[in-house]
Order: structure tokens, then C-alpha cells, then sequence
């Protein structure tokens, strides 16, 4: 069985949800990413990054610590901020403020965008490289697929 890697884009509600719960699907998929499986890689936008650390900064500022520990315990790949020409392309397609998500998640070549705001996303235009699931949808397409692979080369 070939391996089939999975690249998946997280947004900002998806990491701070997994870091500061202690269960649910956020959380399974930053335990999944931490433990550096072949099949799976994490990415997010700088963009997110400082949306983060905005919110954090704001309404937690004593978590911010823990917040960039744990953030480099995951070894996302961090998509540079999108140029405002690509952000400005998408004008139409989805509300201003999830424009730098959407584009930093077309810049990563990924296969899914998962985010807690799929409400936010649902009206998109246009057709895109990538699947937008919610946590648990994307948990209930790939774990299984992470399970074969765990299994079958005994990882």
C-alpha cells in the first residue's frame, strides 16, 4: 500500500481550540500532528499565527507562553502572509477577514482546510485545491487512512 500523505491547513479556531481543550476533534488532530506521523503534516498562515497571538494577548495574555511551546511541539509548516494581490483576487468569494486564510491555504498546497468556522466558508466562490471540512469531518475521512498506513508498516 503506497503511503498517501495528507497536508492539512488548520485555521486559527482549530489550534486554539486543540490547545486548550482537552478533548474533542481539534485536539485529536494537534495529538495526531505532534506525534510526527508520515501520513499527515500540519500547516498554517502566518496570518493565523498573528491572529493568535492577537486574540491571546487580548483576552489570555498569561497562556501566551504555553501557547508558542506547544505551538512548536505541532512543527507546522507556516505559510508566509499571502501578497495582498492574492488576498485581493478572492475579493467575492468568501468575507474580507477569512481572505488571508483562504489564500495562505491555496499558497500551502494542501489537501484540506479544516476549520471550526465552515459557516464563514460555505458561501466560497470558485473552485479550490482543497477540501473545507470541520474538524470531525476531516477526523472521519483521514483517520482511517492513518490507522492502514500505522498499521500496515507497524509506525
Amino acid at each position: 500500500m503506497a503511503k498517501r500523505r495528507f497536508k492539512v491547513f488548520l485555521d486559527s479556531n482549530v489550534i486554539i481550540s486543540g490547545l486548550f481543550l482537552d478533548k474533542g476533534s481539534p485536539r485529536i488532530i494537534l495529538d495526531l500532528l505532534s506525534l510526527g506521523l508520515p501520513v499527515i503534516s500540519g500547516v498554517t498562515g502566518e496570518y493565523n499565527v498573528i491572529e493568535i497571538e492577537r486574540n491571546l494577548s487580548k483576552k489570555m495574555p498569561d497562556v501566551l507562553p504555553v501557547y508558542r511551546k506547544y505551538l512548536k511541539l505541532l512543527k507546522l509548516e507556516i505559510v508566509p502572509l499571502p501578497l495582498s494581490t492574492d488576498v485581493n483576487k478572492l475579493s467575492g468569494h468568501t468575507s474580507e477577514k477569512d481572505r488571508p486564510v483562504l489564500a495562505s491555504a491555496i499558497n500551502g498546497k494542501v489537501d484540506f482546510l479544516v476549520t471550526g468556522d465552515k459557516k464563514g466558508f460555505l458561501k466560497l466562490k470558485g473552485n479550490y485545491p482543497f477540501r473545507i471540512l470541520s474538524p470531525s469531518e476531516f477526523l472521519d475521512i483521514v483517520l482511517p487512512e492513518i490507522i492502514n498506513v500505522v498499521e500496515s508498516e507497524g509506525i
